[in-house]
């Protein structure tokens, strides 16, 4: 008979800096089911469109504004500090920063269990999130400039 343990309770902050170029997508705490991310972005945003096979996930701003593309590029939701955006497996979407400054969300994501995980364009190719489909740039870091010490 197997025997499961306890899992411990995990202490994170959302501390992080801001960022001249680039963005930020740094895990601060994980289980087996559930992943919270820091994200930052200095301009422009993420992504082709695409959706999560495998779980369902939710952005919260926390600075900035972010508008999301929800299943077309036109269909547009504004999401402001202190807003977020639930988006269910397989709900197809793209965002971008679309005010002053530093986009700053935390994502939580819910995995399925069983699923495989995948990242999928609408027409089912596979599109990593690091990849230049995905509008990744270099990271660079404002120097001494750092979301939550204010």
């Amino acid at each position: 008979m197997a025997v499961e343990t306890k899992a411990t309770a995990t202490i994170y902050n959302m501390r992080t800096p801001y960022l001249q170029q680039g963005r930020t997508t740094d895990v601060r705490a994980r289980t087996d089911l559930m992943t919270v991310t820091a994200k930052v972005y200095a301009e422009g945003g993420e992504n082709a469109m695409h959706h999560h096979v495998h779980e369902d996930h939710t952005f919260f701003v926390l600075e900035g504004e972010a508008t999301f593309h929800i299943e077309t590029d036109d269909n547009t939701q504004v999401v402001k500090k202190y807003e977020g955006v639930m988006l269910p497996r397989f709900v197809n979407y793209w965002f971008q920063s679309s005010g002053e400054g530093n986009l700053v969300m935390i994502r939580v994501g819910a995995l399925h269990k069983g699923v495989p995980n995948q990242r999928l364009t609408p027409d089912g190719r596979d599109i990593p999130g690091d990849s230049e489909e995905n509008k990744t740039s270099e990271r660079i870091e404002l120097p001494g400039k750092i979301f939550g010490d204010k």
